[in-house]
């Protein structure tokens, strides 16, 4: 949609990102372009910031989420200057080291937004080798949910041993991953 548009998903408009994310998954829904009781949504990394975004927010739209290595301990990461990426990464979402920036992070971050709900079925992955998000930080999500949830939708987590940020390597680990993935899905719809 166009520079404007991305910009006005950047800094103190971050929210903007999840809130039209929302919109859309209602608009699919209402039109008739889905089924709303069978709506899964999948993102990695900062997609994976999506993910939990919007099931904090809005979690009674999504029967499954895939996230993943999603970063989800937003404050935590972006303080942390020897990650590799985070400083460049103040670009797009400020620097938490101005109040300002701080709380509004704050106000968004997945793991500092848990709490008591029902959350749909969670399926997040996570590689013990990323470099930019590190397997603590789903790991750290995923204990948070399971503490304060108020159901008992299934929550997954698959932490790959020899995984970076981009997953693991070989001719058919990538399709082996998606194999996983389409697997939670069709689990959840009883295709077997």
């Amino acid at each position: 949609m166009g520079e404007q548009w991305y910009q006005e998903g950047k800094f103190l408009a971050k929210r903007n990102t999840f809130t039209d994310f929302i919109n859309a998954a209602e608009y699919l829904g209402i039109q008739g372009y889905c089924n709303p009781e069978k709506l899964y949504i999948n993102g990695g990394s900062a997609g994976g910031l999506l993910m939990g975004a919007v099931v904090n927010a809005a979690p009674y739209l999504f029967k499954g989420v895939i996230a993943d290595v999603p970063f989800v301990d937003v404050v935590s990461t972006m303080l942390d200057e020897t990650i590799p990426l985070t400083v460049g990464e103040y670009e797009e979402w400020g620097n938490p080291n101005e109040e300002e920036y701080y709380y509004y992070m704050l106000s968004y971050s997945p793991y500092d937004n848990v709490k008591r709900m029902d959350y749909p079925n969670l399926f997040i992955t996570t590689g013990y080798h990323d470099s930019q998000v590190q397997y603590w930080e789903p790991l750290k999500w995923i204990a948070k949910i399971r503490e304060y949830r108020t159901n008992k939708n299934l929550l997954l987590l698959d932490c790959n041993m020899d995984a970076g940020h981009g997953g693991g390597s070989g001719r058919s680990t990538e399709r082996y991953e998606i194999a996983k993935s389409f697997a939670f899905i069709l689990s959840l719809e009883n295709i077997h």
